[in-house]
């Protein structure tokens, strides 16, 4: 819960800028960096994990330098699980978001910048309330994959109790110890978790787009 509640907000704060950059004019580069992005969503987690376990370690050149200049090891630590949930879940906040942004006639930012409303007042007071029902998706969206998250993250962060042992790899230890007992119950509290927080979501966006009329 932990993990999966930093990752949102971490996503939140750097997935709305980039959604909305990556919605206005495209180009070469905008194709690519968000390729790039939705990556995760096709790659195998064993692959990305794996990638990203290299560029973590202190072994190599990234990780080397995190450790010597901010004494900082990201490899087996819960700073590491984040950093590794951020970039996978990535595409599950920008998506939708940015769907929503390219989908909003140009007509709205114009009509305000012709009352004089500048972009930054614009883009806040605007543009994201037109699009909050995306934005309540996108976020529920990142928290319950976040939640569910296991080669990644068991790849970074292996097994340490009360450190890096998230849910679903606590799930995976019940089975390989046959205690399906064990199992059954933290399947059935992500189940719940994850049921109630998309039955949510479905009844803000439903309340979002029903008309003032019925």
């Amino acid at each position: 819960m932990k993990l999966a509640l930093i990752t949102t907000i971490f996503l939140l704060i750097l997935g709305i800028p980039i959604a909305y950059w990556l919605s206005r004019k495209q180009s070469i580069l905008k194709l690519v960096i968000e390729a790039i992005i939705t990556m995760p969503l096709v790659l195998p987690p064993s692959v990305l994990g794996f990638y990203l376990l290299l560029a973590f370690s202190p072994n190599n050149a990234f990780g080397k330098w995190l450790q010597l200049h901010f004494n900082l090891q990201l490899v087996f630590s819960f700073k590491g699980l984040i950093l590794a949930s951020i970039i996978y879940s990535l595409p599950f906040m920008i998506s939708p978001i940015k769907a929503a942004f390219s989908h909003l006639p140009q007509s709205i930012a114009e009509a305000s910048y012709v009352m004089g409303k500048s972009k930054t007042k614009t883009f806040f007071a605007v543009l994201l309330p037109n699009i909050k029902p995306s934005i309540y998706t996108a976020a529920v969206l990142t928290f319950a994959h976040t939640l569910g998250e296991f080669g990644v993250v068991l790849m970074i962060g292996g097994n340490i109790p009360g450190e890096t042992k998230v849910a679903s790899i606590a799930i995976y230890d019940a089975v390989e110890t046959m205690d399906y007992q064990a199992a059954n119950v933290y399947a059935m509290i992500l189940f719940a978790i994850t049921f109630i927080i998309v039955i949510g979501v479905f009844v803000i966006n439903r309340n979002a787009v029903k008309s003032p009329f019925e």
